[in-house]
């Protein structure tokens, strides 16, 4: 049976089309896909993303530690500072995606994806040893929700008595912030490719915080949205979902994501030596953007051709509601991620051409 949020009554009032997904009773969509995803890129929406995984790391060997299990260089984080990153495994491939937000040096968060949540702390939990830390999942007993849109900023500014601009930086958090007289923990975080806030509260005051910030986000045109558009405005902001351009048979580095693989940070990691390896010519295939040129839209999972013969699959594809085309990223053959190359999608038993294009499908100002 699927877990239910602490929001799931707020699902049900605000007419969300509930599905389970990752286990989670959650919307897939209000008034529907593509006008919630409008919503986001043009004012504001308000995401549960309460089925995210919180796993809080506390001790003497916290910083150490955090090092060990991820790719990018936690040493150069300021206090309340985040960073995204991979846990890897020795051969390189991906546990999971996440966030790493530092309190100080003893005391991390790590927020990770709801359907490896289970995976994650089991695999921290053996790496622990020799390491001077308390690990502790909080995943059940913390709720979250992700403003996000153009007018994020404006609408929280209503809810809070400091200035937002000034005191919350792109990927840096706050304590102690008080929504609608809850206590939550906000940073300047999200999954859309827009500015917006990730808010985490205990699971008694979600109701609260989001009728809050619903209220507060009336004037301008504050929306609730789904997963649905989540994975349509992620995708066109070029990030991963795991199990897609990532997972545990896809490196950082065949996803495309070499600038969060420090590889030369003074710190050892877990898949390191993978890594470096692939770094030095060892990579035979990698993820590419790529245009639709015939007819159709391309899913996950479909074959890309070439004369016939099978170089890759599509991780993610759309016709993508800000660009109006249809668009996807394939894991394909090195020999075809050069910009301009062309290769075939099969869609059904058809093929359609298709043509390498930059993965910076959005134009932004910022």
């Amino acid at each position: 049976m699927a877990k239910k949020t602490a929001l799931y009554d707020m699902h049900k009032k605000y007419g969300g089309d509930i599905v389970d997904y990752a286990g989670w009773d959650l919307s897939v969509k209000f008034e529907g896909l593509v006008p919630e995803h409008m919503a986001v890129r043009e004012k504001a929406g308000l995401f549960d993303v309460s089925h995210m995984g919180e796993i809080d790391i506390k001790g003497k060997d916290a910083e150490k530690f955090v090092q060990y299990l991820n790719t990018n260089d936690l040493s150069v984080l300021v206090d309340n500072q985040i960073a995204y990153g991979f846990m890897c495994y020795e051969n390189g491939t991906v546990v999971d995606d996440l966030l790493t937000y530092k309190y100080n040096n003893e005391h991390y968060l790590l927020v990770v994806n709801a359907s490896n949540v289970e995976k994650d702390v089991e695999w921290i939990n053996k790496q622990k040893e020799g390491f001077d830390v308390v690990v502790t999942d909080l995943s059940d007993d913390i709720s979250e929700v992700a403003l996000q849109g153009p007018l994020a900023e404006k609408i929280l500014q209503k809810l809070v008595d400091f200035d937002v601009a000034e005191e919350v930086k792109f990927f840096f958090l706050k304590e102690n912030v008080k929504i609608g007289g809850a206590n939550t923990m906000i940073s300047r975080t999200g999954y859309t490719g827009e500015d917006g806030f990730e808010v985490y509260f205990a699971n008694d005051d979600a109701e609260t915080v989001w009728e809050a910030i619903m209220e507060a986000g009336k004037e301008d045109g504050l929306v609730p949205v789904g997963l649905g558009c989540r994975d349509t405005l992620r995708f066109e902001a070029s990030l991963p979902l795991y199990g897609h351009e990532i997972s545990d048979e896809v490196t950082p580095l065949e996803g495309g994501f070499g600038y969060f693989v420090k590889v030369d940070k003074e710190a050892k990691f877990i898949g390191q030596e993978a890594l470096q390896a692939q770094k030095n010519g060892g990579l035979t295939r990698k993820v590419v953007g790529f245009e639709l040129l015939g007819k159709g839209i391309p899913r996950e999972g479909y074959d890309v051709e070439v004369d016939g013969k099978k170089i890759g699959y599509v991780t993610t594809g759309y016709k993508a509601p800000s660009v109006g085309k249809s668009i996807g990223f394939a894991l394909v053959d090195l020999a075809y991620t050069e910009l301009g190359t062309k290769f075939d999608i099969k869609i059904r038993n058809k093929t359609s051409e298709a043509v390498v294009i930059s993965k910076k499908f959005l134009q932004k100002k910022k």
